[in-house]
């Protein structure tokens, strides 16, 4: 008789037979970067995670540096906003100065830029508004001007957020007709319109101020929808694809892993974050504990790369 729990007897036996391994290489730690001064504000719907001026990061990303996470994601927040986003484009905009400083202070770091136009427009929305929804159209061509100027700045990686039709095919013709050929781009492929998104707003000053933005992020009961979205934007250019968010959709990361032979990165977004704060803090559960099985889970369905706000948590557990 086959006995499986031969091989859970112990400790030992037990990590020698484990699958799979969370790495601190597989992390990717999101910063929210503020335009102005002596800034270190607590989100508070996100317990240990801060809104930063750029004379107040060093600690920060001094740390994320001496755990060993090789990479961060910047989200910028503006102090000027308008209808198009157009401080997204700025090269003196608060990413672009951001990513400068990061290259030359803490050369190690591999930088990802958000491209989106939320955290810039003052409506909320992800693009240019026609007849009270985002064209799609009119939204590639700023974020072709988004995607050379963080380029320019130095960003090592862009990551479109938008959920645009078309948005690599634009992005990959702008940057490489404008000699940048070895930026490589991340597509959120699969984004869906989920309400685990809160707390992100509030991080972030990017609640839409009508309407949600169900025109163009996915529905989450669709799954064909999302191998369709995958396969576009693999056959656009993206060299690597996202899932977002993770938990409630482990089955599309374990889907496109096995249909794509690109990198796969799931996004551990800010309600999955905030819910295990909330409920440690209650003392319901063990927050550790939960956090590195959530993290583990996303690894066993196929992320290769977990991008997470529990990036230094769990990088002191592994």
């Amino acid at each position: 008789m086959f006995r499986p729990r031969r091989l859970r007897k112990n400790l030992a036996i037990r990590e020698m037979v484990r699958e799979n391994h969370l790495n601190v290489k597989d992390f990717i730690y999101p910063v929210f970067v503020e335009e102005g001064e002596n800034i270190r504000k607590e989100i508070s719907s996100m317990p240990g995670i801060f809104r930063f001026s750029l004379d107040q990061i060093d600690a920060e990303l001094k740390e994320v540096v001496d755990l060993g996470i090789p990479s961060i994601m910047l989200f910028g927040i503006p102090k000027k906003k308008d209808a198009e986003g157009s401080e997204s484009w700025n090269d003196e905009g608060i990413v672009q100065q951001a990513i400068r400083y990061i290259k030359k202070n803490y050369p190690s770091l591999y930088v990802m830029a958000d491209v989106c136009f939320c955290e810039y427009t003052d409506h909320g929305h992800c693009g240019v508004i026609v007849d009270g929804d985002v064209d799609n159209d009119k939204t590639l061509t700023n974020l072709e001007k988004q995607s050379l100027s963080m380029a320019k700045a130095g960003a090592d990686l862009l990551a479109p957020s938008g959920m645009m039709d078309g948005m690599i095919a634009a992005m990959r013709d702008a940057l490489d007709l404008n000699d940048y050929p070895n930026t490589p781009i991340m597509s959120y492929a699969v984004k869906y319109a989920s309400a685990f998104y809160g707390p992100f707003r509030e991080a972030a000053d990017s609640t839409p101020s009508f309407g949600d933005r169900h025109t163009y992020q996915m529905d989450p009961a669709n799954r064909i929808e999302a191998l369709k979205e995958a396969a576009l934007d693999v056959e656009e250019g993206a060299d690597i694809l996202m899932v977002k968010p993770a938990l409630s959709y482990l089955d599309i990361i374990r889907e496109l892993k096995e249909l794509h032979d690109l990198p796969l990165a799931a996004y551990n977004v800010s309600g999955e974050y905030a819910m295990i704060k909330a409920a440690a803090a209650k003392g319901w559960i063990d927050g550790e504990k939960v956090m590195m099985e959530k993290l583990i889970s996303m690894k066993r369905a196929g992320a290769d790369l977990i991008l997470t706000y529990h990036a230094k948590e769990a990088a002191r557990l592994i």
